[in-house]
């Protein structure tokens, strides 16, 4: 499944300004068209960034960004482990000195806190089963204890990513129960051990998309999350799949009907992201040395569609959408952020906290 990197070529026009000046760009064969959003993806990558090193010293002026769009609503962060559900992924439910630290037992919390993808949900379950481990995991109990966060009218699952309900193959009406049933599904036919014993991230990709109703984006998303874990070290650039809102985001950012396939666009943009940003005149402050991986490019994609609906509402995209649901709500000083050690930033945070 490897995607290889493609000669890419570009096109100005002479004498145009710094950030109108590409007019084509050439990706696996094909010359596509740019618009003005494609610009504002990378002002738009430089610019959270530099929201989040802002928020990380701890600054409460309302003016951390001159960018309206960026100061009134909520967005994600350009790189995804930066965001607040994966730090606690990865601090509080991965990375547990005090749980077990098989890689069945990391995959099988791993997999019961993304399913939901929600802090809440996981505290609310860990605060009355005691710790999550895989030995005392019982479908009625996490059952009953959903169910009645859902009776009270309290949601249990992040809207950030559309959860089909495996209904078809599990059979139970409630949502949460068919997916409680496929983690069973996944401990019972060793996931875990088949993950492990892959040479490539996208062979475990490939094991994750034979299970029940886990379609190409999920199955890539849930190995980029086991991929954090200290038993996996699988190679991150070796494949992308893009969701539907980096799909939108795409479509906004190119002009024409020969867009090449989206894995291709990603892996230009991640390739070439220190061209574009020296191109606009823009200082990128990445993470602590890390550059923006293809997980990273797919998500800002999707960032930049939610942007162009209020900067660009004359590209509609693929999906139509015209608002921005979520507003941003200023928090203060966000925590000194800590990453899968094998990455080899906590140290260099650790020396350099505040950047």
């Amino acid at each position: 499944m490897r995607q290889n990197s493609q000669n890419y070529t570009l096109a100005f026009d002479v004498g145009a300004a710094p950030e109108i000046r590409p007019k084509a760009i050439r990706i696996a064969g094909k010359w596509i068209r740019t618009t003005p959003v494609f610009y504002s993806y990378w002002r738009f990558a430089a610019e959270r960034q530099d929201i989040f090193f802002k928020r990380l010293r701890g600054d409460r002026n309302r003016a951390f960004t001159s960018d309206p769009i960026l100061a009134r609503y909520k967005f994600t962060n350009a790189y995804r482990a930066s965001d607040r559900v994966s730090q606690y992924l990865i601090r509080n439910v991965i990375y547990r000195p005090d749980l077990p630290n098989s890689f069945t037992e990391v995959f099988f919390r791993t997999l019961l806190f993304k399913i939901f993808n929600r802090i809440d949900t996981w505290e609310h379950l860990q605060e009355h089963v005691g710790a999550i481990v895989l030995d005392t995991f019982r479908f009625e109990t996490y059952d009953e204890l959903l169910g009645q966060r859902l009776k009270e009218g309290r949601g249990v699952y992040s809207a950030a990513y559309i959860m089909p309900s495996a209904g078809f193959m599990f059979g139970h009406r409630a949502k949460h129960q068919n997916h409680l049933r496929l983690l069973e599904f996944l401990i019972a036919n060793d996931f875990p051990g088949r993950i492990a014993s892959c040479s490539s991230m996208s062979q475990a990709f490939a094991v994750l998309m034979s299970a029940p109703s886990l379609g190409p984006f999920l199955a890539y998303q849930y190995i980029t999350d086991l991929n954090y874990t200290p038993q996996l070290n699988f190679e991150e650039g070796e494949f992308v799949v893009a969701g539907p809102g980096a799909l939108d985001g795409i479509h906004k950012c190119f002009e024409g009907a020969s867009i090449p396939d989206s894995s291709d666009v990603i892996r230009y943009m991640q390739e070439h992201q220190d061209f574009h940003f020296s191109e606009q005149e823009l200082k990128f402050s990445d993470l602590w040395g890390r550059p923006l991986q293809l997980i990273d490019c797919q998500n800002v994609f999707c960032e930049i569609s939610k942007y162009a609906r209020v900067a660009y509402p004359q590209y509609a995209g693929a999906s139509g959408r015209t608002r921005i649901k979520q507003r941003f709500a200023m928090a203060g000083a966000l925590p000194s952020p800590w990453y899968p050690p094998k990455w080899g930033l906590n140290n260099k945070i650790a020396a350099e906290p505040r950047r």
